[in-house]
């Protein structure tokens, strides 16, 4: 499968012992997965999770990129304990690339977000993804693979617009992650990530603190 193929980028933020049905529709669906998102305790934890690494390896044997949850706090958070979080990911769950959340949006921050990411790939991360959950500074998009220009629900995704800046980069370079998606309109988020320029999305219909617990529907829905 093309990477253009690999258009689903989708958040787990559930553990496998609590309920492993969305870890195995994602071994099944691997070849349409841009990446899973890994996240052990808003963050790799403290220590190895033995459970966690088996699931996160059969997600892998099956080939789906992995990327590990590191918080960074819209830049408050220290680089070191970033880092560290970048190498546990690594070491711990075998991750291909990083998924950098809470990511600032503003210029100021820039020279932090280019150290992050340069030091990430330097720790063997291959994907960078920023999350500012909305459109940054238009210089953010030379920093990271993938930037995550939309997070939120559905019913502000209907009315999301979307900055001229962007016309100037792939599609390739930009996703949507929405929630709160109602029964049948997943396939309508895929649409609409594509026709505002952003080749990549995620489409579930959780909602509330974590609405990232299950797999998206449209592979709920696919035939098995």
């Amino acid at each position: 499968m093309t990477a253009h193929q690999r258009r689903l980028l989708v958040p787990l933020y559930v553990h496998p012992a609590a309920d492993p049905h969305p870890w195995r529709v994602l071994e099944r669906a691997a070849g349409r997965l841009y990446g899973v998102i890994l996240n052990r305790a808003d963050g790799p934890g403290t220590r190895p999770d033995p459970v966690f690494a088996e699931a996160a390896a059969r997600l892998r044997a099956a080939g789906a990129p992995l990327l590990g949850y590191v918080d960074t706090a819209y830049g408050r958070r220290r680089v070191g304990a970033v880092l560290t979080d970048v190498r546990r990911h690594r070491r711990w769950y075998g991750v291909d690339g990083v998924f950098l959340d809470r990511t600032a949006a503003h210029a100021a921050t820039l020279p932090r977000y280019r150290r992050l990411a340069l030091a990430s790939r330097v720790l063997g991360a291959r994907t960078v993804v920023f999350n500012p959950g909305t459109h940054p500074d238009p210089r953010y998009a030379a920093l990271a693979d993938l930037l995550v220009t939309f997070e939120g629900r559905w019913d502000t995704y209907r009315q999301a617009e979307v900055p001229d800046w962007t016309a100037a980069h792939p599609p390739g370079r930009f996703c949507h992650l929405v929630y709160d998606v109602p029964g049948g309109r997943a396939g309508q988020v895929g649409r609409t990530a594509r026709a505002r320029g952003a080749a990549v999305h995620c489409a579930v219909p959780g909602a509330g603190a974590n609405p990232w617990r299950s797999a998206p529907d449209e592979l709920e829905e696919a035939p098995r």
